[in-house]
Formats: structure tokens, C-alpha cells, sequence
């Protein structure tokens, strides 16, 4: 299941990619705007800046903005700073590999074949999805919805 943390911090990135062009934006406007907790939308956004998704500035003007083009950032790179490997058992994470101490025999195990199944499947839409395509879907179906 995806962590309010990962959850808040897409609807944040999308915000931002959004309104990419138009200089920093406020931590309390992406706040308000997406319904989040100011405080913890704060530690979301000083993490996905210490991970190279975000940059910031200070002062009167300052917020947060994407570090690169939105078609540049996809939803897995957001999750996997927030929240870490996708795998849901450690034996098929690709970043954070562990064996899994009472497993017998990794070759024949029908769980970790199953849950590579699922990590693979689940990397290759979330690594293929940008932030781009994603706010693109959202207008496409706003418009169909008011038309």
C-alpha cells in the first residue's frame, strides 16, 4: 500500500510540475492547494530536495520547485526517495536486497517469484510514468468530464 508520505508527496510534485515556470512556490500554497499537513509536507519536501527532485529558495519569493523538467521525474523515483524499494519482500528488491532468513530455497520459492512478479510489473509503470504524463491525464480527464 502506498504511504501517506509517498501519497502526499506525488500530489506535491504534481503540484509543482504544474506550476513549473513560474519561480518557487510556497510550502503552505502546495499545503493548502493538496489538502496536506504543513509540518510533515515540509519534511516531504526538504527529503525530495536532499535527493536532487527538488530545490528550494529562501526568502521573500522562495519555496520549492523541481529540479528538472517534469517529463524528467517519474512517480517511481518520488516513491522509492520517500518510502525506499518498491519490493514488497526484500529478496527481489533491486536497491535494498536482503534474503529472507527463513527461506529455505530462493530458486523454487513460489512467494518471491510471485512478489518479483509484482515488483516488476509495478517498477515498470511507475518508472515509465512522469509527473509530465501524469498532470496530462488529469487535464485530458477534467476536460472530457466539463465537456
Amino acid at each position: 500500500m502506498l504511504t501517506k508520505r509517498s501519497k502526499y508527496g506525488l500530489k506535491a510534485v504534481l503540484y509543482l510540475a504544474a506550476h513549473e515556470g513560474r519561480g518557487p512556490v510556497a510550502i503552505s500554497e502546495v499545503a493548502d492547494a493538496e489538502h496536506i499537513p504543513h509540518k510533515f509536507l515540509e519534511a516531504i519536501l526538504l527529503d525530495l530536495k536532499r535527493q536532487g527532485i527538488l530545490q528550494s529558495k529562501k526568502g521573500q519569493g522562495g519555496g520549492y520547485s523541481l529540479a528538472r523538467l517534469p517529463t524528467e521525474v517519474t512517480a517511481g523515483q518520488v516513491i522509492r526517495c520517500l518510502d525506499g524499494p518498491l519490493a514488497l519482500v526484500p529478496c527481489v528488491s533491486q536497491t535494498a536486497y536482503a534474503r529472507c532468513a527463513e527461506c529455505a530455497d530462493e530458486a523454487t520459492c513460489a512467494v518471491r517469484f510471485a512478489m518479483k512478479q509484482v515488483r516488476d510489473a509495478t517498477a515498470a509503470i511507475l518508472d515509465s510514468t512522469t509527473l509530465a504524463a501524469l498532470n496530462q491525464q488529469t487535464r485530458s480527464r477534467g476536460k472530457r468530464r466539463k465537456g
